[in-house]
């Protein structure tokens, strides 16, 4: 890792901090057992519930603790971001709870649901790009020129530490877990938990997963060097990056212990076995790190595994587009 990377990177204090700042304003989601999924994996697997955010994912937690320490200066100013949709609905919910003018951009066909619950909570919506790089390259512009206070969805340790408590939370509730699978877009969850984890037990594992359709960060990591795609055509929008974020590589690079890729089929079937199993609907990257789950069922027999289901915003055409096989 380089300095100035080191430099910005959180640690296990920051993440601590996080949950006090968080604390007042959201509480812990439930990690909860489910014996049908347990006999379809053939191990102990409890469910880290993000989707029963109020925003239904679990970049909430990032955005309040970034958004709670603006100066006053920033908050005059207006925010802005750009996203596929968890992490705007993060900063959209956290800038209407402490009062500062938003703006999130997001590309051209983005989930009308995650649209509207942004609209709903006051934040101005622009559409621009053929997927989010396009988007945020086009807002990164905006802000430079507005002078808006730019919250890059993964470059951000303030994003980092928040989103970190979730292992935190996970640890807390069950101490036997030694196994956290986490979806990877940006990165920013599966680096604030692998600060988390390996501050608490260095033998606790992280393993990331990715969509074989949007596999940048995952080959990246592989190959220890910045890799951009030419395409991210998953239906996962919450993974859907052609482009690594510096931070979270590089945290991913010095403390994730494995990375899988799933596929478009592997996540709607998993996507289906949650509804059947638990009765919670998951979006394609809340669904992924049970996909992976089934995909290493070998190597993880007779461990104690934390799958995140990171999200639920799945869209009523995306429902019908799972359960149609």
């Amino acid at each position: 890792m380089s300095a100035s990377s080191a430099d910005q990177a959180p640690t296990i204090r920051d993440v601590l901090r996080a949950r006090g700042v968080i604390r007042p304003y959201l509480r812990p989601t439930p990690l909860f057992e489910y014996p049908a999924l347990n006999s379809m994996l053939g191990f102990a697997a409890a469910i880290k519930h993000e989707n029963h955010q109020p925003v239904g994912a679990f970049k909430v937690r990032g955005g309040v603790n970034l958004l709670s320490q603006l100066s006053p200066e920033e908050r005059q100013r207006g925010v802005i971001a750009a996203s596929t949709g968890n992490h705007g609905q993060s900063i959209a919910w956290a800038a209407h709870r402490f009062r500062v003018p938003a703006i999130v951009g997001v590309p051209e066909g983005a989930n009308p649901g995650k649209v509207e619950s942004m609209q709903q909570l006051g934040a101005q919506i622009i559409f621009h790009g053929r997927d989010y790089e396009e988007c945020r390259l086009f807002v990164e512009g905006l802000a430079r020129e507005r002078g808006y206070r730019y919250v890059h969805s993964g470059n951000e340790p303030l994003l980092i530490a928040g989103v970190g408590t979730i292992a935190l939370e996970i640890l807390e509730q069950n101490p036997e877990i030694d196994t956290l699978i986490v979806p990877v877009g940006g990165g920013s969850g599966a680096a604030g938990a692998s600060i988390v984890a390996k501050a608490v037990d260095p033998a606790i594992r992280v393993i990331g997963v990715q969509a074989e359709a949007a596999p940048s960060v995952f080959r990246s990591w592989r190959e220890h060097r910045r890799i951009e795609t030419e395409s991210a055509a998953t239906f996962a929008e919450g993974l859907a990056t052609r482009t690594p974020f510096d931070l979270p590589l590089q945290i991913l690079w010095e403390k994730l212990d494995d990375f899988v890729l799933v596929s478009e089929a592997e996540m709607r079937a998993s996507i289906r076995a949650l509804l059947e199993k638990t009765h919670n609907l998951a979006e394609g990257a809340g669904a992924a790190t049970l996909a992976a789950a089934l995909k290493l069922r070998e190597q993880l027999a007779g461990h104690h595994v934390a799958l995140v289901l990171s999200g639920g915003n799945l869209s009523l055409e995306q429902l019908r587009w799972v359960v149609s096989d």
